[in-house]
């Protein structure tokens, strides 16, 4: 970079805010979705899904797309495709429209937040250029957060709940793509651009520990996709306060939550962190399963925050192993593996979810996924604990 202000960092910064925010704008909408469609829980599910599908569509095919045109241009594209997606989002008069557009926006959140990463590395100043990845996951973590308490926040009091909240969004995505046009990068080596998937394995004798990083993280996925997709459903049930703002806020605090654990735990030792996220998504089940059989209300906001501080320690431990496990000429690639069988953690078992709600009752699905998902958990507990570190 020729510039040394921090002006590039903060566009970028917000470019990157905006298009979390409109990924995760919907959540709380769900249930004004789903009792203005007469929608089942497996609706949701499959609406929730559509945008994870998104995301690891660009994850496989176009996740170097920033080596060929420039992280910019890969930016200005992702907040274009998320306009566009967004706008999809606030003319759906069916499941199919809307289900494009989340597909669509999840194209988009994969584009931007590949992008920005290297661009908020590009950008940092070179007196900061050591927080610059923290600071990425921080910004994220936050914008996913604000999605759901923004979507929330304005459906609650608006006379068009499914069109108002896209709405400032929008506005805000196409105003930070103009302003991108303000920053200027370096010249860089262009490489040529290739859609071909390129999925790695780590070196063999860090292959266990790697599929229980990734697996781990596929639960603290798994985990804060349940809330993200079902919990504006079954919240009415357990909690005596209902609407999207409700729904928006218990959403956000299991990011926020995160956010501050990953915040005030990044000193500490990656298998011990590893460890303790799978206890307390573990605990989080065993929380929510009672709050869900009992209906006590106080239990639920417990296992929100067991929920989020097991999601913050597990990505902070998973992501920290992945990285000492690889060398710089394998770890783009591994990365994109640990990703890809992370982000199923936010399709199989939601999907599992919907069908069970269908057939079963929404306690049904719940209860399976909390046990489904525990076993899972104490599986790589146990497994982590009886390998060698590194």
């Amino acid at each position: 970079m020729t510039q040394q202000s921090w002006r590039p960092f903060i566009l970028v910064s917000l470019a990157l805010c905006i298009g979390t925010i409109g990924t995760a704008l919907a959540s709380p909408l769900y249930p004004i979705y789903q009792q203005l469609w007469h929608l089942l829980p497996s609706h949701i599910t499959y609406i929730f899904v559509a945008y994870m599908f998104g995301c690891m569509t660009t994850l496989l095919f176009l996740g170097r797309s920033s080596n060929s045109i420039g992280f910019i241009r890969t930016l200005q594209i992702g907040l274009f495709v998320a306009v566009i997606g967004l706008i999809f989002s606030v003319f759906a008069t069916n499941t199919y429209i809307l289900g494009v557009g989340r597909f669509i926006i999840g194209i988009a959140s994969g584009l931007i937040s590949t992008s920005a990463m290297l661009g908020l590395i590009y950008t940092i100043p070179d007196s900061h250029k050591q927080h610059a990845a923290q600071l990425s996951s921080i910004i994220t973590v936050l914008g996913f957060g604000f999605g759901p308490l923004i979507g929330g926040s304005i459906a609650q009091f608006s006379d068009s709940p499914l069109v108002t909240p896209y709405l400032p969004v929008i506005f805000g995505a196409v105003l930070s793509l103009i302003s991108l046009f303000k920053i200027k990068v370096a010249h860089f080596e262009k490489q040529k651009f290739s859609m071909a998937p390129h999925l790695e394995l780590p070196e063999l004798q860090y292959k266990k520990l790697f599929y229980i990083a990734s697996f781990t993280a596929f639960c603290a996925f798994g985990s804060f996709s349940l809330f993200a997709s079902l919990a504006p459903s079954f919240i009415q049930d357990v909690i005596p306060w209902h609407g999207p703002i409700v729904s928006g806020f218990t959403i956000a605090s299991i990011l926020m939550v995160s956010a501050f654990i990953q915040f005030i735990a990044k000193s500490m030792p990656m298998h011990k962190t590893l460890n303790t996220g799978l206890f307390m998504l573990i605990l989080s089940y065993v929380i929510l399963s009672i709050c869900m059989l009992m209906h006590w209300s106080w239990l639920f906001f417990i296992s929100v925050i067991l929920v989020g501080i097991g999601h913050g320690l597990s990505l902070l431990g998973a992501f920290a192993l992945v990285h000492h496990m690889t060398k710089v000429e394998n770890r783009a690639a591994v990365v994109s593996t640990y990703l890809f069988l992370a982000y199923l953690g936010t399709i199989a078992p939601i999907i599992a979810v919907g069908y069970l709600s269908d057939h079963f009752g929404l306690m049904v699905g719940v209860l399976s996924f909390c046990l489904g998902m525990g076993l899972l958990c104490i599986y790589l507990l146990l497994s982590h604990l009886k390998l060698k570190t590194l």
